[in-house]
């Protein structure tokens, strides 16, 4: 009989997540650790409380620098060849980094609109290439080469308030996954992305201050309250596992239930 719960099990995978120092992203790392694999994350300030707690769960973790905002396609095609120098492989990626800038639009600077893309889409895209290329060279293990995981956004869907650079580059992440599935699917290697929707974090510090605005937010969220990284956690562990192996360029919104409204 088969034991679906090994399904979820990555021990000896190995998992690069960017923006894993804190928020969301640690919330992924850790989620992955807990299910098994070892960890790098792409970091710009902070690392050790992640480090501390992916050793204290048994896994080995690896921290490297790299400030997305700047990054050129070969410094992050290095960032994946540092994680195969170190570990020998690369079997999941976690492309969670990301920014907001919010201004009117008639008033967006030209500098904000390309930060925020370069971070949010282009960075994505030129570590999605870099890891395929590694994934491609892998064999089928427990039926994958590799899963590939973007944070996407209930703004992939709908177009907000005051940022649409972020909202573009949303919307951009969900098409880019639909286009990087359609190539690697039939190559054992998952592209999907995650949707988070209002979630306590640093990128909606200034809303969650807003007591009108926040206000409003909670009113239409059925769950009836913000949702917290841990939220993340199992859908993670179910996209990078062989659970989702038939899963290819979905996006699954964890929103409390704000899209159905």
């Amino acid at each position: 009989m088969v034991n679906n719960l090994n399904l979820f099990d990555l021990s000896d995978r190995v998992a690069l997540i960017t923006g894993a120092g804190r928020g969301l992203g640690k919330a992924m790392a850790l989620a992955l650790a807990d299910a098994g694999a070892d960890i790098a994350i792409l970091y710009n300030q902070n690392y050790a409380e992640t480090g501390r707690e992916v050793n204290a769960r048994g896994r080995r973790f690896l921290p490297i620098q790299l400030d997305l905002s700047t990054a050129t396609p070969e410094q992050l095609s290095a960032v994946v060849q540092q994680v195969k120098d170190e570990f020998g492989r690369l079997d999941i990626l976690v492309n969670n980094a990301g920014i907001i800038r919010r201004t009117p639009a008639v008033d967006y600077s030209a500098e904000d609109w390309r930060t925020t893309m370069q971070v949010n889409l282009d960075s994505v895209f030129f570590l999605a290439q870099a890891a395929a290329r590694v994934m491609l060279q892998q064999p089928v293990q427990n039926g994958f080469r590799g899963k590939i995981i973007s944070v996407a956004s209930v703004l992939s869907f709908q177009g907000g308030i005051l940022v649409p650079a972020y909202a573009a580059a949303k919307h951009g992440l969900d098409g880019l996954t639909k286009a990087l599935a359609n190539e690697w699917a039939a190559h054992a290697i998952n592209v999907n992305a995650i949707a988070p929707g209002y979630m306590v974090t640093d990128n909606t510090e200034a809303l969650r201050a807003d007591q009108t605005r926040s206000q409003s937010i909670l009113a239409r969220i059925p769950a009836g309250h913000w949702g917290e990284p841990h939220d993340l956690a199992g859908v993670t562990i179910f996209l990078a596992s062989a659970a989702a192996n038939y899963v290819h360029g979905t996006t699954i919104a964890v929103d409390g239930g704000w899209l159905g409204r």
